[in-house]
């Protein structure tokens, strides 16, 4: 968007006309701050799930240390008094290069989860990625936000049919790209979960997508009804660690499952407590929740199952890159979900300039992990990014004030974004480039 005053000044606008009558932000305005502030309100699942990553989390860390490595080298006396942060991306139109990047089972953090996301992305205008582990339906979502920008986040399921299904309801929704995230064929060791014990997934949390699915719920049918079919198995030997007794965590387990089939379906929750479809719903999301087996030729088969254009997530070789556009695809994320599948990968940031110059402008590159601020997003798009997908920061903002926390948060990355572009000399989004960079020794 264009303006005398940009979207920085207006920011601090609001933010110091009401600090004249003793008001503050609702969620502080740095991102240690608010992480901060996210742990001291969320429970230890939640903050857990959210702030973890991989193994000793050095993939985590090194996406922010490799931010530390470049400098901006700012210019002066230049007309910056009218700036322009749009990108165009797709065929539409952005404010700003920055997109809110999918994130599951965000009812950990706040009881709207997604709809709040999809809320809030609206009333600024930046297109959400709804998340494939969400635990609000796309359609619910995409109705909440009217014709604002969405896309879809794919995880490539064992069922091909299932993957249709999710596939036409992402076009039926009014989806503008299919996000295929390629990093998580398998789920990475994450120590704060597994110490925790607590996979949300497992107790029916971030499964939205799939009960919500006319495919997924013939699945769950059938396995419940095969499994009800069965006779009776003999006595099993004695087992050395046997199954633990019911207790009142296992019990909390079963409502929450009840109540997310009951949320999907509208059966009534005392029948969904006896019904045995809530928890065969989690065992076949369990499943075929993702697909190992997937390789490059599996891209030809979901480029005739889709008119939106296909974006692979997780890209970090440049010779994927090559790949990826030799293959037809038409963008491609470099990220290292946000350090929580491989540790000790190579820093997203570290990769994005040799991804960058491998697809020579032949395709988008889009770029997630460590994005903390609007600062941030400018050496990413320096470095050749399109747009970054913003993670951590709006779902802290989500866990301390809900819907006004994440339009609060994009606001100030936007805002800060903006004034960081006219302070080092630039005016428009395409002036930015490495010549603005400095590498550090």
């Amino acid at each position: 968007m264009t303006s005398a005053a940009g979207t920085g000044r207006r920011r601090q606008d609001v933010v110091y006309r009401a600090g004249v009558y003793g008001r503050h932000p609702r969620v502080p305005t740095v991102y240690r701050a608010l992480a901060r502030e996210a742990k001291r309100r969320l429970d230890a699942r939640a903050y857990g799930y959210v702030a973890g990553g991989a193994g000793d989390e050095a993939t985590q860390r090194a996406d922010r240390t490799a931010f530390d490595h470049w400098s901006v080298v700012p210019r002066v006396l230049r007309d910056v008094s009218r700036r322009d942060t749009s990108v165009e991306l797709f065929g539409r139109r952005l404010p700003a290069p920055v997109l809110l990047g999918p994130v599951g089972a965000l009812e950990l953090v706040h009881p709207e989860g997604d709809l709040a996301v999809a809320r809030a992305a609206a009333a600024v205008g930046v297109p959400m990625v709804f998340s494939n582990q969400a635990s609000v339906p796309m359609e619910t979502t995409a109705a909440a936000m009217g014709d604002s920008p969405r896309w879809m986040q794919l995880y490539w399921s064992t069922s091909d049919e299932l993957v249709e299904s999710l596939l036409g309801r992402a076009e039926a929704t009014g989806c503008d790209a299919v996000v295929v995230t390629l990093d998580t064929t398998m789920l990475g060791w994450r120590p704060r979960d597994l110490d925790l014990g607590h996979l949300p997934f497992a107790l029916g949390k971030g499964i939205a997508q799939y009960t919500s699915d006319p495919v997924f719920r013939r699945l769950v049918e059938e396995r419940a009804a095969a499994a009800g079919a069965q006779s009776a198995p003999p006595p099993a030997p004695p087992q050395r660690n046997p199954q633990p007794r019911p207790n009142a965590a296992a019990v909390r387990a079963l409502l929450g499952m009840s109540r997310a089939w009951s949320r999907a379906t509208g059966m009534p929750m005392r029948e969904a407590l006896r019904s045995p479809l809530p928890r065969a719903a989690v065992e076949v999301f369990l499943g075929i929740y993702s697909r190992p087996s997937i390789t490059w030729a599996d891209l030809a088969w979901l480029r005739e199952r889709t008119r939106l254009p296909i974006v692979l997530k997780g890209v970090l070789h440049p010779d994927d890159a090559r790949r990826a556009v030799e293959e037809g695809v038409d963008g491609v994320v470099v990220s290292t979900h946000g350090g929580r599948q491989v540790d000790r990968s190579i820093a997203a940031l570290d990769a994005l300039p040799d991804v960058v110059d491998a697809v020579a402008d032949r395709v988008p590159v889009l770029f997630d992990s460590g994005v903390r601020s609007g600062a941030d997003v400018l050496v990413a798009v320096a470095l050749g990014a399109r747009a970054v997908l913003l993670g951590r920061p709006y779902a802290w903002g989500l866990g301390v004030a809900g819907e006004d926390g994440v339009r609060q948060v994009v606001e100030d990355v936007l805002g800060e974004f903006d004034l960081t572009l006219g302070l080092t000399g630039h005016t428009a989004v395409d002036q930015l480039s490495r010549e603005v960079l400095r590498r550090r020794p």
